[in-house]
């Protein structure tokens, strides 16, 4: 099979691996706009069962991003000049650089062309039998037949901006800094001993009221390297200006579709959906329609019967993690109702944000029911099973109610 993969991001190498890996005489060519070496973007997050999945697939490449990653299994809050720490899963860390040089790599090993500064568009589609779309959340690709594939893209109400800095946490670390306009906060963990990724966030009256929306690059780092000095220690954020010297400060685009494919063109990581940062999960997800979608090709003779399975499988799978990143998304965004309890239990709750029945408990009640289902076995295995079903189940009524 012919394939033409737009975009060489980690969904579309990897998938480039996986298809040759399947059978050797695809013919895969993976075109990226960019020039090769160029990213956005500092490191990305990804947690233990990911790597298993990888080990399973490929474990060349596997064993190549486990050595260029680094890990860490707590978390740790900085708040009103306390802070707090947690026992958390095993979380690993990766340049994105990195991350694409070794799958760039490996796919060329395996006889996949990689096409560099070659902008493709929906008017100059490749003779192919299959167009992979994986070209990002603003893809021209996605973007020609929004329609057919029932495309809704909802802003958020926070403003971001994803910098870099040279400190190098030992932990996923959160801090919230309270200004006269209001509260404003950051998550930032290692991706390597060059430093770590930093991405800082508030409400958008403290965005106007720092005066961040008017400043330019330089000024608004220097602001908030002040803001964040205690965790910084010293070390400097990172950023990545536009043309025009302005800082790129962003609102998260959450992105769904009614359906993934459309004849042979089908869509892949972010330019079929994205889950709020928050979460971590964006690469993971990518990752993982990869998988999928190289699963289902090969499995099914019929492309059509492969693309569609593919869809069908991936947006299933998708339900209870774009319920929790949307809980997440909005516990920041109602911040003011967590964050003057005690350290210890703001942290707890910001553990819990994924929940859909946090919203609704008073935050303290709902801290001392988390505590007593911890010590008790069977609460903790009722919480375990009922919260997964009451997230896809709310998840699915909201999908339903926009067709």
């Amino acid at each position: 099979m012919k394939v033409a993969c737009v975009g060489g991001g980690p969904a579309g190498l990897y998938l480039s691996v996986l298809l040759k890996l399947r059978d050797p005489s695809h013919d895969i060519t993976v075109h990226e706009r960019d020039p090769e070496g160029s990213t956005y973007g500092w490191g990305v997050t990804y947690w233990r069962g990911l790597l298993d999945k990888l080990r399973e697939q490929d474990p060349e490449s596997a064993r190549a991003i486990e050595k260029s990653s680094v890990r860490w299994s707590e978390g740790v809050a900085h708040v009103r000049g306390l802070t707090t720490r947690r026992p958390g899963d095993e979380g690993h860390g990766i340049g994105r650089h990195r991350l694409l040089a070794i799958l760039g790599e490996r796919a060329r090993s395996l006889g996949v062309r990689l096409e560099f500064g070659h902008e493709i568009r929906p008017e100059n589609l490749p003779a192919a039998d299959l167009v992979v779309a994986a070209d990002g959340v603003h893809s021209a690709l996605r973007t020609r037949h929004a329609d057919h594939f029932g495309t809704d893209i909802r802003a958020g109400r926070d403003h971001y901006i994803w910098l870099g800095t040279t400190k190098v946490f030992d932990a996923f670390t959160f801090a919230f800094v309270e200004t006269d306009h209001g509260w404003i906060w950051c998550y930032g963990y290692a991706f390597g001993p060059e430093g770590s990724t930093c991405v800082i966030e508030c409400a958008p009256k403290t965005w106007t009221g720092l005066g961040l929306h008017t400043a330019d690059e330089a000024d608004g780092l220097a602001l908030l390297e002040k803001l964040f000095a205690e965790v910084l220690d010293g070390h400097p954020l990172l950023g990545r200006s536009r043309a025009d010297g302005r800082a790129q400060w962003l609102t998260f685009r959450t992105l769904t579709n009614r359906t993934w494919h459309r004849g042979n063109l089908v869509l892949l990581g972010d330019a079929a959906h994205t889950t709020h940062y928050s979460v971590g999960a964006g690469t993971t997800l990518a990752l993982e329609d990869a998988i999928a979608l190289a699963r289902s090709v090969h499995e099914h003779a019929a492309l059509a019967q492969a693309l569609t399975r593919y869809g069908q499988q991936r947006r299933q799978a998708l339900l209870s993690l774009q319920s929790a990143a949307r809980y997440s998304a909005h516990w920041y965004e109602n911040l003011p109702r967590y964050i003057h309890l005690p350290p210890h239990e703001m942290f707890a709750l910001l553990g819990q944000r994924h929940s859909p029945l946090l919203p609704h408990v008073p935050p303290r009640l709902y801290y001392r029911i988390d505590r007593a289902a911890g010590r008790l076995g069977a609460l903790r295995r009722l919480r375990r099973r009922l919260g997964p079903k009451v997230a896809r189940a709310v998840h699915a009524r909201a999908l339903a109610s926009r067709e």
